[in-house]
């Protein structure tokens, strides 16, 4: 093991360093929330990669491919739906938009303030991510030092928490890159077909496992319905996409980058699928399916490798937990405490803007760990993650984005009573259940449209204020790059 501890110790002192680095290239707001809005393609599409692929994709996906054989990558394939959708068809004009928060999005379009309603959904949002991505850091430390899990989600989140105080998107994008590099590596690379080959690979695995393991519809159509909502559909509108999104230094660098990155996604479901099935070939009476990903890699790698694979699997949890960190950091300060000023009624400067987003970001990663520290189901987790931002802000973002007879009025009746709606359903019908994503979707969908149609029109000038925004007009901004 000791080869294990060197490779670990080394990536863990690389991420540090990493975000030291990001320390000094954090200077403004804009620098610490979207990366000055300066990435490229390789950057955008190893950062928008690392960001979805966490530990419901990695640790979870196995634990699917486990228990449902390959059709347990449907979980981490609608993700990669999602982002294709959202690069192919809305991308270009949520960088013509210039903001930070969805929030910011809904005010634009609507007029007056949807923020307190959409900033407390996508807050609790934002912040259960950061909680079922720290929460997996218990399966590899576990792994690593055979430490309890508080020890482990202590460990892992106070790195993540660390270099994503230092230098918020810019060390949070940096480090994203190398571990983009690093779970390419260890997952696909390395563990994938490790795992087969030691399972005696597709013949061998075929021979000790029923055939339903290699249909693709094991899993469920009503699942499979159910990821596609909830996954797919929340991949377009969570606060932590739409933050890398912002980022990107064109509307094109995001389109293109975004689109290679819904395919690595594809390619990376597959992969965890495959690896969960070759352990139920190889281990077909785990305790809990749960630890399939970390009985593969103790088992059947060796020291050094073990550590890379590991190195990897910490790579997918830390992009996921800092990209949602740093979202919530920034709903909270942007859409729920507001634009503070001084005493004498002027605005905080940007070192004090960035302070205070440190401070905020600081606060809550910590709050995260607590969290972590006291839930038990990744999958579920992210799951109630999902439910309450689709059910609660799907419709609306949707309906600002294509359908202009939207209103505010219907925008925030939409909010209020499809996340109601999904905190009750989830409550009575349990939070693993299909049924409250259909009730609140429904319900959100029905109060979108009767509360637009039965309310005045969206006022005229902001109409053209939004449509001058979206085409790179709007001159109070600044404007984009044409490359």
């Amino acid at each position: 093991m000791a080869g294990d501890f060197a490779v670990i110790a080394a990536y863990i002192a690389g991420m540090i360093g990493i975000g030291w680095a990001g320390l000094r290239l954090a200077k403004t707001r804009s620098d610490y929330l979207v990366a000055g809005r300066r990435l490229g393609w390789f950057m955008y599409s190893g950062t928008m990669s690392a960001v979805v692929l966490g530990g419901a994709s990695t640790i979870g996906g196995v634990k699917l491919g486990y228990t449902y054989g390959v059709s347990g990558a449907w979980l981490v394939i609608t993700i990669g739906l999602g982002i294709l959708v959202l690069h192919a068809v809305f991308a270009r004009r949520l960088v013509k938009l210039r903001v930070y928060t969805v929030g910011e999005m809904l005010d634009l379009r609507y007029g007056g303030s949807t923020t307190a309603i959409s900033g407390v959904v996508m807050w609790v949002y934002t912040l259960m991510l950061t909680v079922t991505s720290t929460l997996a850091f218990a399966t590899i430390f576990k792994v690593l030092f055979d430490v309890p899990s508080v020890a482990g989600i202590a460990i892992g989140g106070s790195i993540v928490v660390l270099y994503s105080v230092l230098g918020g998107m810019w060390s949070i994008t940096l480090t994203d890159i190398a571990q983009f590099v690093i779970m390419m590596i260890g997952m696909l690379a390395i563990l994938l077909p490790v795992a087969i080959s030691s399972a005696g690979g597709f013949e061998g695995i075929g021979e000790r496992l029923d055939a339903s393991y290699f249909s693709f519809t094991a899993i469920g159509g009503e699942t499979i319905f159910t990821y596609v909502l909830v996954y797919g559909f929340g991949l377009l509108i969570g606060q932590d996409i739409w933050q890398r999104v912002f980022t990107a230094r064109t509307p094109r660098v995001a389109t293109g980058g975004g689109i290679l990155a819904g395919v690595y996604c594809l390619v990376y479901a597959v992969a965890g699928a495959l690896i969960g099935t070759a352990a139920k070939a190889l281990y077909p009476s785990l305790a809990s399916a749960q630890d399939a990903f970390a009985t593969v890699v103790e088992d059947l790698l060796p020291t050094g490798l073990r550590g890379l694979v590991l190195a990897a699997a910490l790579s997918a949890l830390m992009s996921t937990a800092s990209g949602a960190l740093i979202a919530c950091s920034t709903v909270s300060t942007n859409d729920l405490l507001g634009k503070l000023r001084r005493k004498d009624g002027s605005r905080l400067s940007e070192s004090d803007s960035v302070n205070r987003n440190r401070l905020t970001t600081l606060v809550l990663g910590v709050l995260a760990i607590g969290i972590a520290m006291v839930v038990t189901d990744v999958v579920n987790a992210l799951t109630v993650a999902y439910n309450v931002l689709v059910g609660g802000l799907l419709v609306a973002i949707l309906g600002a984005l294509l359908w202009k007879r939207g209103t505010r009025a219907g925008a925030l009746a939409s909010m209020v009573t499809g996340s109601v709606v999904v905190i009750v359903s989830m409550i009575t019908e349990g939070m693993d259940a299909n049924e409250p994503i259909y009730y609140g979707l429904g319900a959100s969908l029905v109060a979108y449209l009767l509360g637009s149609l039965l309310s005045p029109r969206t006022p005229a000038d902001v109409l053209t204020a939004w449509d001058e925004r979206l085409h790179g007009q709007d001159k109070a901004v600044e404007p984009l790059s044409t490359s």
